[in-house]
């Protein structure tokens, strides 16, 4: 009798193996570390570990908590959890015995309807379907300015999935009632683990600060609200202070997407989504989990 070969992902997963997985989850999720969760959603045959079973993969590879089996799982899993820590997609990978793969035609590494097909050299000659999902700090927006886009950008930004950082002189802060982080001043040294675009609103308080700030930092786009002379004036100001040509270049601006945006409302809105655009770019699915 054949072996089916379709997996049919279901979790059976015991209390006591999500208890013990859930500190350290929240762990990670506090600390902004991303990891990928693997679940064991079908079995059959022999194998060590059953449908329910999970495991925590950090984002260096190694397995941080849980158990989904010995070698004949682990390798494969962690390359696709790697994999999805990459890119940002949830991969479902079927383990199973050379000459079943053969069956079906498939070869171990390949890909078929979205299932990823790896080989299991174990004597118990079992087969694994496991169900492996990114979980990823939530991008960071880092707003730095009180000025009325600033205000809008704030309100708006969470709405679409972005954790907000404010940067602004501390008497400014009580303009951003609920934001999630609150910096005095420029200094953008330690923001944290996930994806930061970083939106330089100032409005000449500031500006060369923070713009000296926002380039100390590993950001994805950095933007510039403001024409295009101001930018060319802050750049050259910035280049005789002695930062490099790459460096000036990380600054783009004027900050948004041309919609014919008037007010801060509509500004902000037109940032968000330049954002969105770069976001998203090279991402092939949107149902990412997100911390």
């Amino acid at each position: 009798m054949k072996h089916s070969s379709v997996p049919t992902p279901h979790s059976n997963a015991g209390p006591e193996l999500t208890s013990d997985l859930q500190p350290l989850m929240n762990r990670l999720q506090n600390a902004s570390e991303p990891f990928a969760l693997a679940t064991v959603v079908r079995t059959i045959s022999v194998t060590a570990a059953k449908a329910g079973a999970k495991a925590v993969i950090a984002a260096d590879g190694s397995i941080a908590g849980g158990w989904i089996g010995g070698g004949c799982a682990r390798s494969a899993v962690i390359k696709a959890a790697r994999a999805a820590l990459e890119d940002g997609e949830a991969r479902l990978v079927s383990i199973q015995p050379e000459d079943l793969l053969a069956e079906l035609g498939v070869e171990s590494g390949e890909e078929r309807e979205g299932v990823q097909f790896a080989k299991n050299m174990c004597p118990s000659k079992g087969t694994m379907d496991i169900f492996v999902e990114p979980v990823l700090p939530r991008p960071i927006l880092v707003i730095c300015g009180a000025s009325p886009v600033a205000l809008a950008l704030s309100k708006q930004a969470p709405t679409i999935g972005f954790d907000v950082t404010i940067c602004a002189p501390a008497e400014d802060h009580a303009a951003f009632p609920g934001a999630g982080r609150l910096i005095d001043g420029f200094g953008l040294d330690a923001i944290g683990n996930a994806d930061t675009y970083i939106l330089v609103s100032t409005q000449g308080r500031g500006d060369l600060a923070a713009l000296e700030g926002a380039l100390n930092v590993p950001a994805r786009h950095i933007g510039f609200v403001g024409s295009r002379r101001k930018i060319s004036t802050l750049k050259e100001k910035l280049r005789e202070k002695g930062l490099s040509e790459q460096d000036l270049e990380r600054i783009e601006g004027p900050a948004g997407l041309d919609l014919g945006a008037i007010t801060p409302e509509e500004i902000a809105l037109s940032i968000l989504a330049e954002l969105l655009v770069i976001r998203r770019t090279g991402q092939r699915q949107t149902n990412i989990q997100y911390i």
